[in-house]
C-alpha cells in the first residue's frame, strides 16, 4: 500500500441563522477561495428562500474515479472525524449536503460516522447531513427536487409577460426549446420535467459526447441508456454532434455542469434568449453585463438552486422531528373522507327516497389518505418557488433592474439578512 495526503475544506460565512448549511464535493479543481465563494452563495439563497441556514460549503480535493469504493469511504469518513474535532459538523452547528462528486453512499457514510463518534449521544444525530438514503433517514423528493426547482424557478419567469416581452418570447414553457449542458442528477430532472411540461429538449452536452435531435430528447429513454451504458454516446434516439451546442439557437439554455463555462471569450456566441444557471457561477460577472445589454434573461444559481435547499430543509426538519411526514395522518383523513362520502350517499337517499352509489373520482381517490411525503416536499416548494420569485420580480420592479434578476435576489437576501441580524441584535458589542 501507500500514503497519500489529501486535502479537504469546510467553509462557513454567515451565522445569522443556524446551523449552516452547504454540500461537500469531491473535485480535484477545488481551493479554498471557491469554498468560501459558493459557501457566501450559500447563505443567500437560504436567506432568499426564507430557510432557516447560514451559509457553509466543503470539499475534498480528489478524482473519486480514481479510488475505490473503499478508499472513498474511509476518506469520508476520516473528514468527517476531522469535522467534528474541529467543531464544523452537527445538527445544530453545520450541516452537510450531497454536491458535485457526492451522493447519497458519501452522506450515509458521514451520518454514520457522526452518529457513532461525535454524535454518539445525540438523539438527532442524523441531522448531521442531508441528501442520505431514506433508509437512513433520508426525505421522499429528495433526488429529484433540485431539477424540479430549476423548472419551478423557470416556468414561473416564462408565465411572466413583461419578461417574455423583454426577451422576445411567447410566454408558456410549450414548445420552447431547450439545451442542457450536463445530464447527471440535476440536469436529467430538469430534461424530465421541462418534457413532461411540453417544453422540446433539442440538445444535451456531456463531457464526451453532444446529442441533438431537432423534434425532442427523450430524458427517460436517455435515462436507461445511460444506466445501461454509462455513458449519452451512441444513444440512438439522438444525433451525435461535433457542434458546441452551447452556442446553438434555443429558447432556454441551461447550464448544470461547471463554473465559468460563459465568459467574456465566448459569451458573444450565445443564442439563447434564456440562460438558466443550474450549477454554481456558471457565468463570469463580465459575461453576465454583456448578456444584460443584449436583453438575454439570466435566471441566476442563487434562485435556481432553491429547490435543493428546500428539500434539505424539509429532511432536516424529519431529522428533527424523528417522524415521517404524513405518517400521523394519514389513516385519519382516510377514514373521513370515506365518512364524508358516506354521509353525502345517505343524505341523496334519504331526499329522494331512493338508492344511489356516490363514486370518487381517481383524483379524489388518489387524495383521500392525505399527503404523503413526497406530495409534502412538492407542496413547499412549488409553494416556496412561487412567493419567492414573486417577491424578486416585485424587488426588480421597485429598484428599477429591468431583467438584472441576479440583482435583485441579492438585494433580496442581503436585506432579510440584515433584518434578521438588526432583529436579534448582537451579542459581543
Amino acid at each position: 500500500g501507500s500514503i497519500e495526503t489529501i486535502t479537504g475544506f469546510r467553509s462557513q460565512h454567515s451565522h445569522h441563522r443556524t446551523p449552516c448549511k452547504g454540500g461537500i464535493r469531491f473535485n480535484e479543481n477545488i481551493d479554498q477561495p471557491t469554498i468560501q465563494a459558493l459557501a457566501k452563495v450559500n447563505s443567500f439563497t437560504s436567506s432568499l428562500v426564507d430557510v432557516p441556514f447560514g451559509g457553509a460549503k466543503g470539499g475534498i480535493r480528489i478524482n473519486p474515479s480514481e479510488y475505490s469504493t473503499r478508499e472513498l469511504e474511509k476518506i469520508t469518513r476520516r473528514f468527517t472525524v476531522e469535522l467534528g474535532k474541529k467543531g464544523f459538523i452537527g445538527p445544530g452547528i453545520d450541516v452537510m449536503g450531497p454536491d458535485l462528486g457526492t451522493g447519497e453512499q458519501e452522506m450515509n457514510w458521514v451520518a454514520d460516522t457522526y452518529k457513532n463518534t461525535l454524535g454518539s449521544q445525540d438523539l438527532n444525530a442524523y441531522g448531521c447531513v442531508t441528501g442520505k438514503s431514506r433508509l437512513m433517514g433520508g426525505i421522499h423528493g429528495r433526488s429529484s427536487s433540485a431539477g424540479k426547482g430549476l423548472f419551478l424557478v423557470t416556468s414561473e419567469f416564462l408565465d411572466n409577460a413583461d419578461i417574455m416581452k423583454r426577451v422576445q418570447l411567447i410566454p408558456g414553457i410549450y414548445r420552447k426549446k431547450v439545451v442542457v449542458q450536463g445530464f447527471g442528477n440535476l440536469g436529467m430532472h430538469a430534461c424530465r420535467y421541462f418534457t413532461r411540461a411540453g417544453a422540446q429538449v433539442v440538445g444535451i452536452v456531456e463531457k464526451d459526447c453532444s446529442l441533438e435531435n431537432p423534434q425532442g430528447i427523450d430524458p427517460k429513454a436517455l435515462e436507461d441508456w445511460v444506466n445501461e451504458t454509462g455513458s449519452i454516446r451512441g444513444f440512438p434516439g439522438a444525433t451525435e454532434t461535433e457542434k458546441n451546442l452551447l452556442f446553438e439557437p434555443c429558447d432556454i439554455l441551461v447550464p448544470c455542469a461547471v463554473e465559468k463555462v460563459i465568459n467574456c471569450d465566448n459569451v458573444g456566441k450565445i443564442q439563447a434568449k434564456i440562460v438558466v444557471e443550474g450549477a454554481n457561477c456558471t457565468m463570469t460577472p463580465l459575461a453576465y453585463e454583456m448578456l444584460l445589454k443584449r436583453d438575454v434573461l439570466v435566471v441566476p444559481d442563487i434562485l435556481v438552486n432553491s429547490g435543493s435547499v428546500c428539500s434539505s430543509y424539509f429532511e432536516w426538519l424529519k431529522n428533527m422531528k424523528h417522524v415521517s411526514f404524513g405518517r400521523l395522518t394519514f389513516k385519519y383523513e382516510r377514514e373521513a373522507n370515506e365518512h364524508l362520502l358516506n354521509s353525502v350517499q345517505t343524505s341523496i337517499e334519504s331526499m329522494f327516497n331512493t338508492d344511489c352509489t356516490i363514486k370518487p373520482s381517481e383524483d379524489f381517490v388518489a387524495r383521500m389518505s392525505g399527503a404523503s411525503e413526497k406530495d409534502f416536499v412538492n407542496s413547499g416548494l412549488s409553494y416556496t418557488v412561487e412567493g419567492t420569485v414573486q417577491d424578486v420580480l416585485d424587488i426588480a420592479k421597485k429598484e428599477d433592474l429591468g431583467l438584472d434578476i441576479r440583482q435583485a435576489c441579492y438585494s433580496l437576501a442581503m436585506s432579510k439578512i440584515v433584518k434578521t441580524y438588526a432583529t436579534a441584535g448582537y451579542t459581543f458589542t
